[in-house]
């Protein structure tokens, strides 16, 4: 619902879905008052009392009287802690104040409600525009605008926009991580300070703190009120968590300036990333609201995620017609949909070292171009897709030796390689109408369904005409991506970046699917894809089921745990199935036939995760959106001190309604099943199975099972 028609023009109430955001606009900048439960209809007089009662006591603030601490905070109004806009004029105009003058409310065909305001700072010659939405799952979000009315350039170094949490938040949860072991997350006290989070890889990168969490203390998967934001931008950001004796705390947002990387002339704006908040009970809720908000967008992939094996681990760079054709034939037999021949397929291409940016398809190796391999894939019934590295350049190839003013660098030398890398500068109009051109010649060549876009270094030293280039290459990569799904609508594209580096709300307005990690070790990826899930909905998690031995980490692994694991994301294969036995591939082809099964029900139903006292087992699932049906996963990460584990509750089903409880084959073999572990399970109430739960059965480490619950 809208603010209420006889509301203090001052004050604006936005709802939904169980959440109230109270923003007063009575001050320079417009504040949050509250952002958190619903507070219910609220008329003219409940408004004002609200912001009455709320009012500080003026005491011990840097200033006399109260410090507004608005959404862009200012040091003008008596803010000593992270200043919202950070810029200036050669020295000048370094401080504004800005007032509001014009604001409205409007509420969207989608159910979003949208609050613009529009203010001016005449002194600094500087004008602001903010939007403010909570779409109709009750997810906050805002952006900002900044335009510079004066005909001297304003060089921008930094806007951040805040989200304000009571002091009852006590705790932080963010996440760091590394190459295959992305989002680990870590819990700090919420106290006086900043906590401040800064990636500078160019990328989303692996250790960003991807989902920035405050909650109350002890809060967990299914309790304690917590408040979440993700700063949605591609390139170098920042996130911030801060407190002090006069601010209850804010978390804040925004894209990371380089130095001169954003100087606005007269009339030039600046557009900021959408930082988004999500509050909620537990990180389940929070988790929900993202989910939902993704799941109703135009554009979110509405057909069953495909079965798709990637050549990648089966074959690396050595490609061979015959061989390819019998994995294909392999994989078409155990269920496979998809079929994406991974790098090693153009130019000069046998290694990593050399190539890259020579997007032609290799004569050498296909004389006859991919036809014949594409012609079989698609025989099969199987889907064509096909890797690539767009804004990567090896500097052993035709095109840095034809371009080198092409690669991303200050004027006197070229950044360090990684990975034998350097990036192509797409703000380069040339570099960016190269690749745009290749990409869609490969697409309108070949029936492509599927693009694996990857991303496999960090932008170290970049610049573009002697500034820094991380600002204009994101938007220059977003720009491509737009285009080329403008000339090429029915391709999916998948985010890789050297596995899950670049993962953020932004990046999936213009694809389809993340690939969550390089690593598919099943061990590491409980965890992975936990966390990577906090943000994103399952089926755009790609997950696959890799051979035996793990080739990231050397583990090796039972089938059932490598499929029970990534049974639980956009299923996938890796792995090299002509060294799989007859009965390999018959368990395998039952795990594809259960994930087929029950796509419709992960993909669309709601993610829980038990809290559960004993750390070694993990239990998740998806709850269908009527509650009729659910499935989860009890995964053994280890062994227990005792010699019984915790009773299995099974969070997110009707408390009142009937369940049938029962093993969910073929992830239904354990160790030591207790006594109701049979095909006719237990019927218990939702209530008892959510509160109290029944006896879980005991597992060697490093084990899956799979519980059915079904509504009687």
């Amino acid at each position: 619902m809208t603010a209420a028609d006889d509301a203090p023009t001052d004050l604006v109430h936005l709802r939904a879905s169980g959440v109230s955001v109270v923003v007063d606009l009575a001050g320079a900048l417009p504040r949050i008052l509250h952002w958190g439960s619903d507070l219910g209809a609220l008329d003219a007089t409940g408004l004002a009392a609200v912001r009455r009662a709320w009012v500080p006591v003026p005491h011990g603030y840097p200033v006399d009287g109260g410090v507004e601490i608005a959404v862009l905070p200012q040091e003008s109004t008596g803010y000593l802690g992270t200043p919202g806009l950070v810029g200036s004029r050669g020295g000048q105009d370094f401080s504004t104040l800005f007032v509001t003058g014009s604001h409205g409310v409007e509420t969207t065909p989608e159910g979003t409600q949208r609050l613009t305001v529009d203010a001016g700072d005449d002194a600094a010659r500087l004008t602001l525009r903010l939007v403010l939405e909570l779409t109709a799952e009750g997810l906050l979000r805002q952006q900002a605008t900044l335009t510079n009315r004066a005909d001297e350039v304003y060089g921008l170094d930094g806007l951040l926009l805040t989200f304000p949490v009571p002091r009852v938040a006590t705790e932080l949860l963010d996440f760091s991580g590394r190459w295959a072991r992305e989002r680990s997350p870590q819990r700090t006290q919420f106290t006086h300070g900043t906590r401040l989070r800064e990636n500078r890889r160019g990328r989303t990168g692996y250790d960003t703190a991807y989902v920035l969490v405050a909650g109350t203390a002890g809060f967990a998967n299914r309790t304690g009120e917590v408040w979440g934001l993700h700063t949605a931008w591609s390139g170098n950001h920042r996130m911030l968590a801060e407190r002090s004796h006069y601010n209850p705390g804010l978390l804040g947002g925004g894209e990371l300036l380089g130095s001169g990387e954003v100087r606005l002339g007269g009339g030039e704006s600046y557009a900021s990333p959408w930082v988004y908040g999500s509050w909620g009970t537990g990180l389940d809720e929070l988790a929900g609201r993202f989910h939902a908000w993704m799941r109703a967008r135009p554009q979110h992939p509405a057909t069953p995620r495909p079965v798709t094996l990637n050549t990648w681990e089966a074959v690396y760079f050595q490609h061979d017609l015959d061989r390819l054709t019998a994995l294909a034939d392999a994989a078409a037999a155990v269920g496979a949909e998809r079929f994406v021949l991974d790098d090693g397929w153009f130019g000069d291409r046998r290694d990593d070292t050399r190539a890259l940016g020579d997007w032609h398809v290799s004569a050498d190796v296909w004389p006859d171009g991919l036809h014949p391999l594409v012609e079989h894939v698609t025989g099969l019934g199987m889907q064509f897709g096909l890797w690539v590295e767009p804004e990567m350049v090896n500097p052993d190839s035709d095109l840095a030796r034809a371009h080198p003013d092409w690669i991303l660098q200050v004027p006197s030398r070229l950044p360090r390689a990684a990975r034998h890398q350097q990036v192509l500068d797409l703000a380069v109009p040339g570099a960016y109408a190269y690749i745009l051109e290749r990409m869609d010649a490969l697409l309108t060549e070949y029936p492509i369904g599927y693009l694996k876009w990857d991303h496999n270094r960090d932008l170290v030293d970049a610049g573009h005409g002697g500034l820094p280039g991380v600002h204009g290459q994101t938007l220059a990569i977003y720009r491509l991506l737009d285009e080329l799904r403008a000339l090429h609508p029915g391709v999916e594209i998948e985010s890789c970046s050297s596995g899950g580096a670049r993962v953020d709300l932004e990046i999936l307005q213009r694809t389809d699917r993340v690939w969550a990690s390089d690593c598919i070790d099943a061990f590491e990826r409980q965890q992975i894809q936990r966390w990577t899930n906090l943000l994103i909905p399952l089926e755009l998690i790609g997950a696959h089921i890799g051979s035996g031995h793990a080739h990231s980490t050397g583990r090796r692994h039972e089938l059932s745990f490598r499929a029970g694991t990534a049974l639980f994301g956009h299923l996938g294969i890796e792995w090299d199935l002509q060294e799989a036995g007859e009965a390999e591939r018959a368990d395998l082809a039952a795990w594809i036939a259960l994930y087929k099964e029950v796509r419709p029900l992960l993909h669309t139903g709601t993610s829980v995760h038990a809290d559960v006292v004993d750390p070694v087992l993990a239990v998740h699932g998806v709850v269908g959106a009527d509650r009729q049906d659910a499935l989860y996963a009890l995964a053994m990460t280890g062994r227990s001190t005792d010699t019984a584990l915790p009773r299995l509750t099974l969070p997110g089903l009707d408390p009142d309604a009937s369940y049938l409880v029962r093993p969910q084959a073929p992830g239904d073999a354990v160790d030591h099943a207790p006594q109701w572990w049979t095909p006719e399970g237990v019927q218990l109430p939702g209530r008892v199975l959510s509160a109290v739960g029944l006896e879980a059965p005991l597992q060697l480490p490093e084990r899956i099972a799979l519980v059915r619950a079904t509504r009687v």
